[in-house]
This record gives structure tokens, sequence and C-alpha cells, in this order.
């Protein structure tokens, strides 16, 4: 039996994968207006946990996550509160509702499109639950067509938006001249749980922000990355190390203490992916992860032998907004648009990491619409 490396099954996939392109556009991102610093954060835990045995730990992990500003849709006093999983979810519905659709309609116009020429919508989210999907909801709302694809993705925790962008790239590979709408709504905030006092619960109190991002994947045109593979790859017997615990209270985020170290077996797996496509892993001009932490960001620097500066933009994100879960990626990207892109047919890579512990993975070129509008080239 022959071994493929990530991303590819056999020669002729992977030519085939690469023969179609997209364009993942302009991300559009929105934050909250309710702000918490990493002072504010740290005096809370002092104050609640005043006798918990591991809090100087818990400070100190939370120190060292740099993550200065969260953004979050309540004040802070209200979302110390438990009203339970019902009112929960209900302001979840609420505040997404009244807030994705700016979101949307921005990153419709920075991509030149209108709501009608969307065919796909992959909705992602895993802090709260509707039935059905925001999809539905957005499609009534704002006008898309009702022959509009609904892809919503709630299980894949922060790795869901490379996922989202990979599943649009799928999506306009099967279909060449189809348009697909990415959005991710993350509200981690309304998952806070008071009762939770590990110390992995306590750095997740200080770590996660909430956001909302929204980006266009065009089958012809567009600025931006035009998308030329993408693959998954699940670390063995890790399924435990990232999860939810679902109780009546809501969703209990349990975080294991070995996932700051996985870079190291999902390094590899992204070098695998880049050799699948004939590119080398540490010699590209772009990157833009999911950022759980700062080890996740040094250590990828390590094991791709990779300047730190190269992911400047994914330490940005999760500096100003703390990990805000699967928008982290489109913000990151967001933030390579604002510094003005790259120069044409500039090789990159996008990667989300999450629950699994899966990392979802892509590889594309950066272009003009001006220059490739309507070419289609490995």
């Amino acid at each position: 039996m022959h071994h493929f490396p990530a991303g590819g099954r056999e020669p002729s996939a992977r030519r085939k994968q690469a023969r179609f392109m997209a364009t993942l556009c302009r991300p559009s991102v929105s934050v909250p207006e309710h702000v918490i610093t990493m002072e504010e954060t740290l005096e809370l835990a002092r104050l609640r946990h005043t006798d918990h045995p591991q809090l100087p730990l818990a400070l100190r992990l939370i120190e060292n996550t740099g993550v200065r500003t969260r953004h979050i849709v309540q004040p802070i006093e209200e979302t110390l509160k438990h009203p339970g999983f019902e009112d929960r979810n209900r302001i979840y519905e609420r505040e997404a509702k009244a807030r994705v659709p700016a979101v949307v309609q921005r990153a419709l116009d920075d991509a030149e499109l209108l709501t009608t020429d969307i065919d796909v919508i992959v909705y992602v989210s895993c802090t709260g639950f509707m039935m059905p999907s925001l999809t539905a909801w957005l499609i009534n709302d704002m006008g898309f067509d009702s022959t509009t694809r609904q892809l919503p993705i709630a299980q894949l925790g922060c790795a869901a938006g490379g996922a989202a962008i990979n599943r649009a790239h799928d999506f306009c590979t099967a279909y060449p001249d189809a348009n697909a709408l990415i959005v991710a709504c993350e509200f981690c905030s309304l998952c806070y749980q008071p009762t939770d006092i590990g110390v992995g619960s306590l750095l997740s109190n200080g770590l996660f922000g909430d956001g909302i991002a929204a980006a266009v994947v065009r089958g012809q045109g567009g600025t931006g990355v035009r998308l030329e593979r993408n693959g998954s790859y699940l670390i063995p017997k890790t399924e435990e190390w990232i999860m939810y615990d679902v109780k009546a209270t809501g969703f209990h985020f349990l975080l294991d203490k070995r996932v700051p170290a996985t870079m190291e077996p999902l390094a590899p797996a992204l070098r695998d992916l880049a050799e699948t496509h004939g590119w080398d892993a540490s010699d590209l001009d772009f990157y833009i992860v999911h950022a759980g932490g700062p080890r996740i960001l040094d250590d990828l620097s390590t094991f791709l032998h990779v300047d730190r500066h190269a992911f400047r933009f994914s330490r940005a994100t999760l500096t100003e907004y703390g990990n805000i879960a699967s928008a982290v990626v489109l913000d990151a990207l967001r933030r390579l648009f604002d510094e003005g892109g790259v120069q044409d047919r500039a090789r990159g890579l996008l990667a989300g990491f999450g629950p699994g512990i899966t990392a979802e993975m892509s590889l594309g070129r950066w272009q003009t619409a001006d220059e490739t509008r309507g070419v289609r080239q490995a």
C-alpha cells in the first residue's frame, strides 16, 4: 500500500487539485465594543480565586499569553454571571443576528459581489447553537438566492476557520464559476463557566475573546490569495486534548496541558502538504495561521525554520483580540491586506488548528484581479 503525503491521494489527484483556482478575498472583521484588558483579567482572577492553590501559576500563564485586550459582547459584570444555557444561547442568537450582516456586507463589497452572486455560505461557530443555522436567517434577511447552499460547521472549534476556507475552495473546485461566502461568528465569552476552576479553565478565561469575520472566495477574478491546494491532518489519539464537556449549564471548555506542544507533530504535516505541491514550507512569502497562544507561533518558527516576524499578523490578532477561535485566521489575513498585501504570485500558507487535534491547511499565491481575472493556471 502506497503512502502519499498530506493533501494528496495519488498523482492524478494532485494535478487535479492544482488545476482549479479560487481567490480568497479581503476578510471583513468586527469585534464587540466591550473591552477587557489583561490587567483587569488578572485582577478579576485574584479577587474571585484568592484561595486557589494554583492561582500564581494561572496568573503567570495568563500573562504569558501576551493578550493585551479582548472584546466581549456583554459588559464584564454581565459576562461573569451565569443565567443558564438557555439564556446564554438566546444572547448568542440575538448578538449574531445583530452583528453578522454588516460584516457580511463589507466582505461582499470588498469582493465586489452581491448577495445574489453567492452560491454557498459556509458558517462556522463553536460558541452557540441554532437550528436552522444562521445561514437560513441570512439567506432570508439579506436577500441571498433561495438556491444558496448552506454548510454550517459547529464542531471543529478553532480549526474551523481553516476548514471554512478549504470547504469553500473545494466547492469552487467542483463549480469553477461559483462564489462562496465564509462567515465565522465566535462569542467565546458566552462559554465562561464560573464553577470551572482548573488551571486550564482559568487560563482560557484570560485567553479567549469574541469576534466575527467574513470573507468571499471567488471562483473567478478577485484580489487576494488564489487557493491552490488544501489538506487536513489529525494527530492520532488526541481527541480529549481540546474538547467540550456538554452539561445542563452549557459548554465547558477542557484544555489539556499538552496542547501548546502540538506544533511538533503538526509541522511535518504542513511540510508534507507543501512538498506535495512542490513548495518548501520553510521558504514561503507569507504565513497566516491560527494563534491559539504564543507558544504555537514560537514553535512553528522553530520547526518550520521560519523567522518569527513571518507570524506577525497572527501575533497581532492574539495581542489585540485574544484567541477569537475560528475567526483568527481571517483576522490575520485581514492584517496582511491592511499591510498592502504582497507581490503578485507570492506563495503562502494558511492553517487553522483545533480539536481533534486537527490542522486544516491550504496553500495559495497572491493575485490581483487586474492581472489574473478569469485565468486558471497551476
